[in-house]
């Protein structure tokens, strides 16, 4: 398919759309507030995973209004264990806006979404074309892979001036009608027929007809996108310090990975016992005993987008509280039912407590 030929996949793919759409929760109506949270939280997250955390939030936080007034902590814990939470300050950060300049009222305008903190072109072209019918596209990686298969496009995929050539492109072949559908069925027939990992499904693509690749049988060289370059390895060795029935937590800086956020105490590299019962002797702890979890957790290991974290564990029976005046002492409660801790961390105690 040539791209002055893109206006072909409007109708068969509404069609196929509309006999093959998901039942997600955030489809159930047009409600921009929830498709905007929708879309943040899908952001770099698979749909199984963010179903219940969507239906929770949604329970906790039905309006603007109640999202903008909510505690920080409340917050994070809700979103505890989608990670990027950045996003989730972001969320509560331009609903306090739209409760101030909008009233409450979520802004119609493309540009005036755009201009919400944490929103970029494609939630904005998401928001305007699901919830107001508006022909702006939402180019995300699954709109760029079946667009680069349909037409053979071997550009860098992750080169901006592409993807705001094809955002253009799509934006001409709008129907008149049915807009939020057409960006739907284009990021639906990306998750689960033109697939990332594996052979895609052309068997079931209403498209399969129309695509050079598939013509061709080139499916799986599209689409093309520069190498990511090897995630750093940082190594570090974590403590779950016990005094007095409760575990020493510290908040992380405000810059940096998982910044603002609470962590459990660590140190660079990976240390043995001694080193673990010196480092913390430095600390002013004075430990009356110190071990390993389990054999199969003593060394874990967390992928971020672009560091990897091997750890190693250490759990130290304190008895004191140490002389750094930056550790908050938590019950198992406490953390378990009110304290947002990352991922890496979580793996950590958990693993301390098996």
């Amino acid at each position: 398919m040539e791209w002055n030929q893109l206006g072909r996949i409007t109708a068969p793919l509404l069609e196929w759309y509309h006999e093959n759409l998901r039942c997600l929760p955030w489809r159930k109506d047009r409600d921009p507030y929830r498709v905007w949270v929708s879309e943040i939280m899908l952001q770099q997250t698979r749909v199984e995973t963010v179903i219940p955390y969507f239906e929770r939030f949604m329970e906790r936080f039905p309006t603007v209004a109640s999202l903008a007034e909510c505690g920080d902590e409340e917050l994070l814990k809700m979103w505890e264990g989608l990670g990027y939470y950045s996003r989730a300050r972001n969320l509560k950060k331009a609903a306090q806006v739209i409760c101030e300049r909008y009233e409450g009222q979520f802004p119609q305008g493309y540009q005036e979404i755009l201009s919400l903190p944490g929103i970029g072109a494609y939630t904005a072209g998401a928001v305007s074309s699901i919830a107001f019918e508006q022909p702006k596209a939402a180019v995300d990686g699954n709109v760029l892979r079946v667009i680069t298969r349909l037409t053979q496009d071997d550009r860098d995929i992750t080169d901006a001036k592409f993807r705001d050539q094809v955002t253009e492109d799509l934006e001409k072949i709008y129907p008149a009608k049915q807009r939020g559908d057409f960006t739907q069925s284009l990021m639906e027939l990306g998750a689960v027929v033109c697939v990332p990992n594996g052979e895609p499904r052309c068997v079931q693509c209403p498209l399969a007809g129309l695509c050079s690749a598939y013509n061709s049988s080139s499916q799986l060289q599209y689409p093309v996108k520069k190498k990511k370059p090897d995630r750093r390895i940082e190594q570090k060795t974590i403590f779950v310090l016990r005094y007095q029935d409760k575990i020493a937590l510290r908040k992380r800086d405000a810059n940096g990975i998982l910044s603002g956020m609470w962590e459990l105490p660590n140190a660079d590299g990976i240390l043995d016992g001694q080193q673990a019962v010196r480092w913390l002797s430095k600390k002013g702890f004075s430990v009356s005993g110190i071990q390993a979890p389990a054999a199969g957790s003593r060394q874990l290991k967390h992928v971020f987008t672009h560091i990897e974290w091997h750890m190693a564990c250490w759990i130290a029976t304190c008895d004191n509280a140490g002389s750094s005046n930056d550790l908050t002492w938590v019950t198992d409660a406490q953390l378990t039912d009110e304290i947002a801790l990352p991922t890496a961390f979580k793996k950590v105690y958990r693993a301390c407590l098996a």
